[in-house]
């Protein structure tokens, strides 16, 4: 092999390890060095020195703690070059060499690392904003543009908001550590809230051109499977299982030209039959365990609707039952509308209005546009053609997703047409 072709390959393996080992190794020098500006500093200079270096001495053995002790010493050396011209950096110079000892951890202290990142960027005390920034940025390793992107939010917002809940974390001095057991099902919950909250405004983007984001969807998954690993309690399974049946229909949701199109109406041959069978089974074993929450008992509901080879063949009294479970166990009005909605396919249509009039008269839903898209679809079922309109435009006034948008259009121009279904998918 030539030396060109050496260096090739020698580049192509650090843009692998680069892919695969990056936030391993970033978690690790946040553990390491403290903060995580000098980490991110040291990640960058790790992998300088691998492409200066590994095409002449070839890729280490073990890539990973190569690129840790690398970056330590460098991020080291900074703060040493720093300190002869500021003598209260010498401290942390010195803190740094006596917390920086050369032993490596073995596998799975790397992995408490990364479990303490994300613990640490789902820190109750960041504002929720910020811990999606802080852990799609660290966690994920988005950029901060692509981050920006993804939020309809300018790149200099969303990195102030990053620089914000970086320093929160340092001057509260948050603990860069994993929770105790005592204290570990608020946190979880927490980070849960993040991971679902990345994922559905990859599944239904709050707004903008397109419905769905199947790039931040991805990311919530690859969390979510993260999680299970690491920390595999039965919500985390239940949030999983719930993503992966969501997920599944993604297929079907949209036509090829990227309109909505409904739970009813949908192409169930386009729905992924793998992520079906791998969802239903983490259901199963998360409702073994007896200790499910409000997750596992969402995911069992998707579940029953992946069971159904037609939407005729729905099982809706377990799905109602399931929701009673749920209300009990999160009691919230989205979850009181969805229960609604479900009765009105097990008791007929006036059943499920007379809840949903209800829930909209305690005024909590009344600038929720699904509360009024899901009102009008009732109304025009019902014959009543003068409240379908007027909550299909309160709907429509309140929506800003374009897909949503043109939906609901269509159904008030198709008013007194046809019939149509609950907005859903």
């Amino acid at each position: 092999m030539t030396g060109e072709d050496a260096a090739g390959l020698a580049r192509r393996a650090v843009d692998s390890v680069y892919r695969a080992e990056s936030r391993r190794v970033l978690a690790t020098l946040i553990r390491l060095l403290g903060d995580f500006d000098l980490a991110e500093e040291a990640l960058h200079d790790a992998f300088a020195a691998a492409l200066e270096r590994w095409p002449r001495e070839g890729v280490p053995a073990n890539p990973r703690a190569w690129l840790v002790s690398a970056g330590r010493f460098r991020a080291i050396d900074a703060v040493r070059r720093r300190a002869r011209w500021d003598a209260r950096v010498a401290d942390i110079a010195a803190h740094l060499e006596d917390r920086a000892q050369p032993e490596e951890r073995d596998g799975d202290g790397i992995e408490d690392d990364r479990l303490r990142l994300i613990f640490t960027c789902c820190h109750p005390a960041l504002s929720p904003d910020a811990r999606v920034a802080l852990t799609l940025r660290e966690v994920c390793g988005l950029t901060t543009e692509e981050v920006a992107r993804a939020y309809l939010t300018g790149p200099p917002t969303l990195a102030q908001r990053i620089v914000r809940a970086k320093a929160k974390i340092r001057d509260a001095r948050i603990p860069y550590q994993i929770p105790s057991p005592e204290d570990l099902p608020e946190r979880l919950d927490a980070v849960l809230q993040v991971v679902y909250l990345v994922f559905n405004e990859g599944y239904s983007a709050s707004a903008g051109e397109a419905l769905t984001r199947a790039d931040l969807s991805a990311e919530a998954i690859r969390l979510g499977r993260l999680l299970a690993e690491l920390l595999p309690e039965p919500e985390v399974i239940g949030l999983l299982a719930l993503m992966l049946l969501q997920d599944s229909r993604r297929a079907a949701r949209t036509t090829a030209a990227g309109e909505l199109v409904l739970l009813a109406d949908q192409d169930r041959s386009r729905w992924d039959a793998g992520l079906i069978a791998e969802g239903q089974g983490l259901v199963e074993r998360a409702l073994r365990s007896r200790r499910f929450g409000p997750y596992t008992l969402q995911a069992a509901i998707a579940a029953v609707h992946s069971e159904a080879r037609t939407a005729a063949e729905t099982d809706w009294p377990q799905i109602v039952g399931l929701y009673d479970v749920l209300l009990r166990a999160d009691p919230s009005p989205v979850v009181e509308l969805n229960r609604a909605a479900a009765i009105a396919m097990r008791d007929g249509t006036e059943a499920g209005l007379a809840l949903i009039d209800a829930l909209l008269g305690r005024g909590e839903l009344r600038d929720y546009h699904l509360a009024h898209a899901a009102r009008a679809d009732l109304c025009a079922r019902a014959g009543r053609a003068g409240d379908a309109r007027a909550s299909y435009e309160r709907a429509l006034a309140l929506a800003r997703q374009e897909p949503e948008r043109r939906f609901l259009q269509r159904r008030l121009d198709e008013l007194g047409q046809d019939q149509p279904g609950l907005l859903s998918g």
